[in-house]
């Protein structure tokens, strides 16, 4: 099969890819560079058509910010949540566009934001619906953020049951909640600020590593629950299909197929903890042996070592560029 960039590229034998049982992973918020997203759109004219159709309907000049920044711009919620959304799609349209029509996925799954990308790959959404929600989600946290300013904190070297413990054991002013399970000792907390100062000498004194996140609100938490039943009102007319290979959600780290139970999972993922631990190994345990992170760096890979246990072999790869698309095809043939 003759692939998009260059007449060098190996091909991908549908039997050896049918051999492997492979999820796709899609990134969140945290990812981002200047720069994302640029070869694919200057050479590859689907690609290109997507991100025009994104600037379209979320009506910002999403290719100027995702090539040229400024990072401080690109990085406010209500531009981010659709840039790093259009990359994540482009990304994967290089991808599937490489791989033989026949390639089975096993899973999708995406971290928080990363999750409507991996909706609109398993069919759920198209793309229009796709942008449409991630710029309404966007523009509703940024509003919360301003009206309720709170933080978010990494803890490493505690475990899950730890932390929970901590922080169901605080009693003062404001909030203080588990945000994302990333992996087995990588646990986000989010909630006001004097919160999390409260609940930080307790982390340390357990033998945890406490590392304050470079946000200025506090999501998934109750800091933007406000945000839920807005968006759960605009999402009312937006239909959301069978799934043609399964999702693991963030809100369960389980399977769904119902449209609507989809509609209000989605919703309430805003203010939900982030099952992301739970959810590879939940793959993990289903013999998925080939993780392709499919956006921009290498974030979630980076994660996957902390998960997958020792003596258990994968492969996992990462594709944004023409460059990473080229070496995961050749990984996936060797």
């Amino acid at each position: 099969m003759s692939l998009p960039f260059g007449e060098d590229n190996p091909a991908i034998s549908p039997k050896r890819m049918n051999c492997m049982k492979i999820a796709v992973l899609f990134p969140g918020q945290g990812s981002q560079y200047i720069g994302m997203s640029q070869a694919f759109i200057e050479n590859d004219p689907e690609c290109a058509a997507l991100m025009a159709l994104a600037e379209d309907v979320c009506e910002l000049p999403l290719t100027a910010l995702c090539v040229e920044g400024p990072m401080e711009e690109l990085t406010r919620s209500v531009n981010l949540q659709p840039a790093i959304t259009a990359t994540n799609m482009v990304c994967w349209q290089a991808l599937r566009s490489a791989l033989p029509a026949d390639a089975e996925v096993a899973y999708f799954a995406g971290h928080s934001l990363g999750e409507y990308a991996a909706l609109y790959a398993a069919g759920v959404l198209g793309a229009e619906e796709t942008l449409r929600l991630v710029a309404k989600r966007g523009a509703l946290m940024d509003r919360e953020g301003q009206l309720h300013p709170g933080g978010m904190r990494a803890v490493l070297g505690l475990d899950i049951g730890t932390i929970e413990q901590i922080v169901d054991a605080y009693v003062g002013e404001g909030c203080v909640t588990v945000a994302n399970h990333n992996t087995p000792q990588q646990i986000v907390i989010s909630g006001t600020v004097a919160a999390l100062d409260a609940v930080d000498p307790a982390l340390v004194e357990a033998g945890g590593k406490v590392i304050a996140l470079n946000v200025s609100s506090g999501n998934h938490s109750p800091l933007v629950a406000d945000a839920v039943p807005d968006f759960s009102a605009f999402m009312a007319d937006i239909k959301f299909s069978t799934p043609v290979q399964p999702v693991l959600f963030n809100v369960s780290a389980a399977e769904e197929k119902d449209g609507e139970i989809m509609k209000g999972m989605m919703a309430s993922q805003i203010a939900s903890r982030v099952r992301w631990c739970e959810i590879i190994e939940k793959m993990l345990a289903d013999g998925v042996d080939t993780f392709i992170e499919v956006g921009p760096k290498t974030v979630l890979k980076g994660m996957m070592r902390k998960i997958v246990p020792r003596g258990v072999k994968v492969l996992s790869l990462q594709v944004d560029s023409p460059e990473t698309l080229q070496a995961c095809l050749a990984k996936l043939e060797a």
